[in-house]
């Protein structure tokens, strides 16, 4: 259901600010002062490079390793790369056989694809084109009132086009594709001839995605790396095997902070909608991977600023390959205690296929995977761009950038963009790096009228439509979809146990510690969140508690508090009963339909936008938040997304925002230079066909179809001649990537012109 605040309500919440201690005056300043990145640290991730013993004893080849693996195909059961996704400014562009019917929503059992906005039909390798976006259109798209009569609603989700799934049985020692049962997908089938299915999320851009707190739309990488699943703590059975003597090895617990990278790494290569067949595990990719060459059929660029020096390619002729394999590559980079032990038997065996029992490399390949993946993607830093690089003035205003977008600086900061888009990576999911810069650059997070907390906690609490609540702190439902869709951060992981660092804390504070499986969770000082849960005060308040249900004092100290006043928490009976009530106003969540906060650094070449990928331009993002968003649910933050009456009225404050955002593009990434540079990738691009037709006959199965592919062609360091173009730029009505210079360097090739290309680079 669609609701919007009417004017009672509205009033009724700036009361409600008010009489917590936010002045509504407040709201009209500008806070805080986006500021650049250039100069600041990666979070330390204590133990994996550094100390008396440490993991990786080699980072530079930790590093080669894992941009190899990022970008071979190989690590897919059916030609699919980690890169296949974030091949574009660690992004994905690609416009055919990119949707996913219903998203995720759970109330969906029998998954439908909508027609476009142009009343044609549409499904499983459909290409859209410009008049497509966005996927909810109203007649004003900036009237906040056009919102009860839209035009166009779809609730399918642009993600990114993967596997054909299927069974797995075992790996090949030869072939790029694993041997796996396959047939057509029930909802990703043309006519019956199965095509690729899309994953039920847009594709977020892996650059500077290493200060991120949690990776992925939902939080679920978690910020621990256990060694072999990407659930952190919350995993009972997860590690590594560590040689502990001449003839004894042990299965034990790994926890390294800040690296949700590497928990991330270990989702999409075992996802069978992603990269894999059902029921393939990190032991036989490591069992297929081991003894190759990394990217044997991919050619490596001679100057490729990691992989250049073992390239096989010479100046002016591309190969195929390194002049290495994977299996020296590791033994290269971790510690030997990782992967010498000799004897088999203690890992377990495939179950089909080469029963020979794993090795302990074997076993421990999602660790080896995963950590080189975290460190590789650990250079993509992008903190060269025209911002970065702007002098400032005494108030961290930048003063080198074009008129345009200094107008935009501007209106960025009086829109509210600043209040959620905050600090150097315009994100607060950047948890630790923003609470070590708030100590030494204050104005980047607010100033003498309005400051927003900043801290190392991971959950705060604010105003959202339905009132006070607590929210993830990096995570925001920002109106986007209905109360009843994809749950984002309110989703539950494997365990059964909540993604929301906030419903484990409300469980905390009413007396239940077990249900607290993230260690953050019980360092929370209620002295730094934006709006205080309990005050030592003797009248009762209706937003948060007091003595006259009964009030603490935090157990932590209260240092450098955000609100001293608020450093008191409910009784664990007064929490308990609170949550309890049907009536409860004080102990809710807002995790529902929340999702990570994105940076906007690089954002003009990295839509699709939003988590569904429902909007197409830097132009239709700034129109949705005009308006104010599109629904009115319970979670949505009241403070940061409402009609915004200058964006709407005053000409050219939209333009110069985009001008400004534009202005956060990093030219090694426009240009593909260092550390941006790659070797080639083949990406699947949809099928021989169209939505309503499409050629059977694929490699894998003739069952399914075959498929169309776009060759991203090596590039050295010093980058390539033609810039990426925004994701706009490749929809066009009539698809034909031949025609003038859409994709740049791109082409497209049939599969059977691939699978030659393999065969003649494996000859060699």
């Amino acid at each position: 259901m669609r609701r919007r605040v009417g004017g009672s309500r509205w009033a009724a919440c700036l009361a409600l600010v008010t009489a917590i201690g936010l002045p509504v005056a407040a709201r009209a300043h500008f806070g805080p002062t986006p500021v650049s990145l250039a100069g600041v640290p990666v979070p330390p991730v204590p133990g994996l490079v550094d100390g008396p013993d440490p993991i990786i004893v080699d980072p530079a080849a930790a590093i080669v390793l894992g941009k190899a693996l990022f970008w071979d195909v190989n690590v897919g059961s059916d030609g699919v790369a980690c890169a296949t996704c974030h091949f574009h400014a660690g992004a994905d562009a690609r416009t055919k056989n990119q949707l996913a019917p219903e998203g995720k929503n759970p109330l969906v059992h029998a998954p439908l694809f909508d027609p476009t906005a142009t009343g044609a039909s549409q499904g499983p390798n459909a290409t859209l084109g410009p008049a497509d976006f966005p996927f909810f259109q109203t007649v004003d798209p900036l009237d906040p009132l056009g919102v009860f009569s839209p035009t166009f609603v779809s609730d399918d989700v642009f993600g990114s086009a993967g596997s054909f799934g299927g069974a797995f049985d075992s790996v090949s020692p030869s072939a790029s594709a694993d041997v796996c049962a396959r047939s057509p997908d029930a909802d990703f089938e043309v006519n019956g001839t199965g095509v690729r299915r899309a994953e039920p999320r847009n594709a977020p851009t892996v650059i500077n995605a290493v200060f991120n707190f949690r990776n992925l739309w939902d939080g679920a990488a978690n910020n621990v790396f256990n060694g072999s699943s990407p659930w952190g703590d919350r995993d009972p059975n997860a590690g590594v095997w560590v040689r502990t003597g001449p003839s004894t090895v042990e299965h034990e617990r790994l926890a390294l902070v800040n690296s949700s990278l590497a928990s991330q790494a270990l989702m999409p290569p075992m996802n069978a909608i992603e990269m894999a067949c059902e029921g393939r595990t990190f032991a036989d990719l490591g069992r297929k991977l081991a003894g190759r060459t990394p990217l044997e059929g991919q050619s490596v660029h001679w100057a490729d600023g990691v992989l250049g020096p073992l390239s096989t390619s010479t100046p002016g002729q591309l190969r195929p390959g390194l002049a290495t394999d994977y299996a020296t590559l590791i033994r290269q980079a971790f510690a030997p205690r990782y992967w010498d032990y000799a004897p088999v038997g203690a890992f377990g065996a495939p179950s089909s296929g080469d029963t020979t029992p794993y090795s302990q490399l074997e076993a421990n390949f999602a660790m080896f995977f995963a950590l080189a993946i975290q460190l590789y993607e650990s250079t993509l830093v992008s903190d060269q761009s025209p911002f970065d690089q702007s002098a400032t003035d005494t108030e961290g205003i930048p003063i080198d950038l074009d008129p345009l977008a200094q107008d935009g600086f501007t209106a960025f900061r009086v829109g509210h963009c600043a209040l959620c888009h905050i600090g150097p990576l315009l994100t607060p999911a950047a948890v630790e790096t923003n609470a070590v810069l708030v100590e030494s650059d204050p104005l980047a997070f607010g100033n003498e009228t309005f400051t927003v907390s900043t801290s190392h906690n991971v959950v705060t609490r604010l105003s959202v439509v339905g009132g006070p609540a607590f929210v993830d702190t990096g995570f925001a439902n920002n109106g986007l979809e209905p109360d009843a869709h994809d749950a984002g951060l309110g989703g539950l992981d494997p365990f059964g146990h909540p993604l929301s660092f906030s419903d484990q804390y409300l469980e905390l504070l009413a007396g239940n510690p077990g249900a607290v499986v993230d260690a953050p969770v019980a360092g929370i000082r209620a002295c730094d969140l934006e709006l205080p849960i309990a005050r030592d005060q003797a009248t009762s308040h209706p937003a948060f508690f007091t003595q006259v249900e009964g009030v603490i004092p935090q157990p932590q100290d209260t240092t450098g508090c955000f609100d001293p006043l608020g450093a008191f928490l409910p009784s664990e009976a007064a929490a308990a009963a609170e949550l309890a009530s049907p009536t409860n106003t004080k102990m809710r969540s807002a995790s529902r339909g929340s999702f990570k906060i994105p940076s906007l650094r690089n954002v003009e070449l990295t839509g699709p936008y939003m988590h569904d990928g429902s909007m197409a331009t830097l132009e239709q993002v700034l129109e949705f938040y005009t308006r104010g968003g599109s629904y009115e649910p319970d979670a949505k933050h009241f403070g940061t997304v409402f009609p915004q009456v200058e964006l709407r009225f005053i000409p050219g404050q939209r333009e110069a925002i985009i001008a400004f955002l534009e202005s956060l593009t990093d030219e090694r990434v426009r240009y593909e230079r260092a550390p941006f540079d790659h070797p080639e990738l083949v990406v699947p691009h949809g099928h021989v066909g169209d939505d309503t037709s499409v050629s059977a006959g694929s490699p894998l199965d003739p069952s399914l179809a075959q498929d169309e592919w776009l060759v991203v062609p090596a590039v050295g360091a010093g980058g390539r001649p033609y810039p990426l173009e925004p994701f706009a730029a490749h929809l066009v009505p009539e698809p034909s990537f031949l025609l003038g210079d859409v994709w740049g360097c791109f082409g497209v090739v049939l599969a059977a012109r691939v699978a030659a290309g393999r065969r003649r680079a494996r000859s060699r």
